[in-house]
């Protein structure tokens, strides 16, 4: 089983950490870099856009990483085939 990292942030002015996965960090990573963004940022950024605030910040992070891999691994439409 493999051991989850903590990272501390800071958002909305509390002190925060989220434990997740290193796969699931590097998915966030990868976005931030993609937008030009810190990860404290992208972070910052997901949990004031919570669709609901009262679930885990760690469960938001996870679904917006698997997003984010869905939506890379799709072909690009228009892309001057056919």
């Amino acid at each position: 089983m493999k051991h989850l990292r903590q990272r501390s942030f800071r958002l909305a002015g509390h002190a925060t950490s989220v434990a997740l996965e290193p796969e699931f960090w590097a998915a966030l990573e990868a976005a931030s870099s993609r937008r030009g963004r810190s990860l404290a940022g992208l972070v910052a950024d997901l949990d004031a856009n919570r669709a609901d605030p009262t679930l885990p910040l760690a469960s938001a992070l996870r679904v917006f990483a698997l997003e984010e891999a869905a939506h890379a691994s799709t072909p690009a439409e228009g892309n001057g085939a056919g």
